[in-house]
């Protein structure tokens, strides 16, 4: 055992908790094989997000935004680098530039590690998340005021924590509604699936889906 390491993580391979070359390594090799699940517009915007593994200090984390008070929708909710696609841009490039928009940061295409599973909001988006090495500390990144009030990095840690993911039954649904624990806060569906959905197939290999997890009434307008 390492000093710091807690009994759930036991059995986890350490250097998904330390940010080197290795770990780079076994993302991309989980993520190879995964085949993300593809969902029709159907009249929906075709948005993108980027899950950017950053540093924190020595260890990995993926760079989390609260968006800014001053935007008409989804104002002060956590949320990943993205936005709504550009006509004829592919998710993958959408993704790169809402990055470099919202957050400084400048990745090529030689930085993305793979594409996981389209997810359709309430709110009449389909987002394509994509993964990316920033090879940066977090501490590096400028937000973008307009869009962004601060950052946050979620350690790879707080990902594998055992308390998470939280579900949740509310009436007006059926289906559950998905959070991630977030140091003392949540991060709700859909930007808490996607989250959950990077845990188990970039770390663990675990080809889980999350489509189907419902998403909190504030995030259905």
């Amino acid at each position: 055992m390492i000093p710091g390491l807690n009994a759930h993580d036991r059995g986890i391979p350490l250097d998904l908790f330390r940010y080197s070359s290795a770990l780079r390594t076994v993302l991309e090799k989980h993520l190879e094989p995964f085949e993300p699940r593809v969902i029709a517009a159907g009249g929906r915007r075709a948005a993108a997000v980027c899950l950017t593994v950053c540093r924190d200090g020595d260890k990995p984390a993926i760079i989390v935004t609260r968006r800014s008070a001053t935007l008409r929708a989804h104002s002060r909710q956590w949320a990943l680098p993205g936005g709504r696609r550009d006509q004829g841009e592919s998710a993958i490039e959408g993704a790169l530039r809402e990055l470099h928009e919202e957050v400084g940061l400048f990745a090529g295409g030689d930085a993305v590690l793979g594409v996981l599973d389209d997810y359709a909001t309430r709110s009449g988006y389909v987002i394509t998340p994509v993964v990316v090495w920033g090879d940066c500390d977090w501490r590096d990144l400028t937000p973008n005021p307009a869009e962004v009030d601060f950052l946050r990095p979620f350690p790879f840690r707080e990902l594998a924590r055992p308390d998470s993911p939280v579900l949740q039954r509310i009436a007006e649904s059926d289906g559950e509604v998905l959070s991630m624990n977030f140091h003392d806060d949540v991060i709700y569906s859909p930007t808490g699936a996607m989250l959950y959905q990077f845990r188990e197939v970039a770390l663990f290999g675990r080809h889980t889906r999350v489509a189907h997890f419902e998403q909190p009434l504030f995030a259905w307008r």
